[in-house]
């Protein structure tokens, strides 16, 4: 029997899904788990208006690494997996300090995501096992909580959100203002790209969800 292109993307989203973790902080030179509010398992948050959105359910970080504005920062996975949706990385400007912070209130900016390419379709992110990116030099100095998500699309109407939060002290910054969100809050469940089908009728567009990325 024949299997259409179509079919056999949707077969290989779901035969190589499965849960994971983000377990290691990247930062400049620097790598660290100690520095990670691990996630006390590797399911995902299923819910865009829980709390557990901001930085999932967690064990508590021991350690809170200095990086330098313009430095590469991001996170690695424990294990590969191929879950097709967008990624995004986030900082949050702590009102206190990172350890000591919930996340909660208007103090998160993206700074950088990962969408879709087409022809044929597919997400940036798919089976990467890190993603990294700069942090913009006009980044104020001072102490952070940085947020990586990751959205499961694969099974449509049922987004799946990968999520650790890592404790920074950014140095040598800048003067920079970004706009900021809450987490919840700053995206809706409705939004297009979390309610999108990717399988059929293929998407021929698609926006990340979430606000715009502040490059500083």
């Amino acid at each position: 029997m024949k299997i259409s292109g179509l079919l056999a993307f949707a077969t290989l989203a779901h035969s190589t899904s499965a849960h994971y973790i983000w377990t290691t902080l990247i930062a400049g030179s620097t790598t660290s788990t100690t520095a990670v509010r691990t996630p006390i398992n590797n399911s995902p948050v299923t819910s865009v208006t829980s709390p557990d959105i901001t930085c999932n359910i967690n064990t508590p970080a021991t350690d809170t690494v200095s990086v330098a504005a313009g430095s590469t920062i991001g996170f690695e996975l424990d294990n590969t997996v191929y879950h097709q949706g967008p990624a995004a990385i986030y900082l949050g400007t702590t009102p206190t300090t990172a350890a000591s912070w919930d996340g909660s209130g208007a103090n998160w900016f993206k700074i950088a995501e990962w969408g879709a390419t087409f022809n044929p379709f597919t997400f940036t992110d798919y089976g990467a096992s890190q993603l990294t990116t700069t942090i913009p030099s006009a980044t104020p100095s001072g102490q952070y909580l940085v947020r990586i998500e990751q959205i499961g699309l694969h099974v449509v109407d049922a987004p799946q959100w990968y999520i650790s939060c890592a404790q920074i002290n950014i140095t040598g910054g800048g003067s920079g203002s970004p706009s900021k969100v809450s987490i919840p809050g700053y995206v809706s469940a409705t939004d297009p790209g979390l309610t999108v089908d990717i399988y059929d009728p293929v998407p021929t567009a698609y926006t990340v969800p979430g606000p715009a990325v502040w490059t500083g």
